[in-house]
């Protein structure tokens, strides 16, 4: 079924800047001498290392056990020598415990990942554990373990599954050529997690600035005659690729403040998680390497690149033509939500999905002036909150009324920032302030 462009309330439409990257087909990056496994990729209790300084690993040998329920494990990328076990700077901020391995150059894998064309007959339970031992979290950027998004309370029916493909965030374009080189792989994934979840309909959502993607998909839904998957497409408008904006937008569904999308009966997840879910199902591959988007004008040849977790920020610069002589800034991430980087020693991980270099007149931000009350932040904000307000609160360190005022439902998009004519930097003020709201809630030792 063909559907008109949907979306939400508020948002914004900065330059897309795709370009740079939308044409370029997925080229395998060469296989690092060296690679660093941080033990936390995802959200939750971090990975504890089972290896040893001294070992010998093997390509997707488990090097990091899960932590509890809401934690994953950590996979050798590469085959070599285990050389350190330490903390080592993380991409998303900080030293994270990580393991180094010197490759050895064979890429010797820990077992045959051979495809089982029977995996659809697994058990849920199986099909869940496959996904755990993986090592899969969401890489749309959230990294939220996979297994644990598939493990629903009871009292808590999910009837609609979406997948991600929006990629509203400007210059990325790895789930785009994802989407474009192993459809058929996305598809078998939704149908994997629509069984988990026993789940009746399933909705593959597109921004409309990915026309190939959409025919594709439209296409292969048609002919497989599949009736309880439909493609949307999706108005181009950021944050589309929002959980709440994407429910909003195709199932008319509100989410409730403080909320999950299984409150409202659904469940997001991103195109590329899809495909690793199905790898791990069908092959029981765990998670060593994903699509990684280079990009922007700081670099003389963006690309889309398949990367091997661990792999140092420098080596896909390096393998993408190096930086230019302007490059400024580099983003792990998009520019809207991405995070700013001061070593490329830091490694590719699950949620990287792009390395966006700015150059010298795009890195440079004003400096920030005083509110003049236009409002647009408001108009803009797709969670409906006041963001003028919530950071006048925070920058008087009244977090108990930023709480009042719904501060720990802010998504970062970063909306209220780009429209802000003063230039006021909200997000850095709302992640300040959720921080402190954290604290106040944690209950005393």
């Amino acid at each position: 079924m063909w559907f008109k462009s949907k979306s939400f309330k508020g948002g914004v439409h900065p330059p897309e800047n795709k370009a740079f990257s939308d044409n370029k087909v997925i080229e395998k990056l060469p296989l690092p001498e060296r690679v660093v496994i941080p033990l936390a990729q995802h959200i939750g209790a971090p990975a504890e290392p089972i290896v040893s300084v001294g070992d010998e690993v093997k390509t997707g040998q488990k090097i990091g056990q899960s932590k509890g329920f809401v934690s994953v494990p950590c996979h050798a990328s590469i085959s070599g020598i285990v050389k350190k076990i330490e903390p080592r700077p993380h991409p998303v901020g900080g030293d994270v415990l990580a393991i180094e391995i010197e490759g050895d150059g064979n890429d010797i894998m820990s077992q045959d990942f051979d495809f089982n064309p029977d995996y659809m007959v697994q058990s849920v339970d199986e099909m869940k554990e496959n996904i755990l031992e993986a090592g899969i979290a969401g890489m749309g950027g959230a990294t939220f373990p996979t297994h644990v998004k598939l493990s629903p309370p009871p009292d808590k029916t999910i009837d609609t599954l979406i997948l991600n493909g929006a990629e509203c965030e400007p210059f990325l374009t790895s789930d785009a050529r994802l989407m474009i080189e192993f459809p058929k792989e996305i598809i078998e994934g939704l149908r994997i997690l629509m069984k988990i979840l026993n789940c009746k309909r399933g909705y593959i959502a597109i921004e409309k600035n990915k026309p190939n993607a959409i025919s594709l998909f439209h296409k292969l839904i048609n002919d497989s005659k599949q009736s309880d998957i439909n493609v949307v497409g999706l108005k181009v408008k950021y944050p589309q690729g929002a959980e709440k904006q994407l429910i909003k937008a195709i199932v008319n569904r509100n989410v409730p403040a403080g909320g999950l999308p299984m409150d409202v009966g659904c469940l997001v997840q991103n195109v590329g998680t899809a495909k690793a879910v199905y790898d791990a199902i069908s092959k029981k591959l765990p998670l060593i390497e994903r699509v990684v988007t280079v990009t922007g004008k700081g670099i003389k040849e963006p690309k889309n690149v398949l990367a091997r977790i661990g792999t140092p920020f420098q080596q896909v610069i390096d393998f993408c033509g190096g930086l230019t002589d302007d490059a400024a800034k580099i983003i792990n991430g998009g520019p809207m939500m991405g995070i700013a980087q001061f070593d490329l020693e830091v490694p590719v991980i699950k949620g990287t999905s792009g390395i966006v270099i700015l150059n010298t007149k795009q890195a440079i931000l004003p400096q920030p002036q005083p509110c003049i009350s236009c409002a647009r932040c408001v108009d803009s904000c797709p969670m409906g909150l006041m963001p003028n307000y919530l950071a006048t609160l925070v920058e008087n360190q009244k977090f108990e009324q930023a709480k009042e005022f719904n501060i720990k439902d802010c998504i970062e998009c970063g909306s209220c920032s780009y429209v802000c004519p003063s230039k006021i930097r909200h997000v850095h003020l709302f992640k300040f302030g959720k921080m402190h709201v954290a604290k106040m809630m944690k209950p005393a030792a």
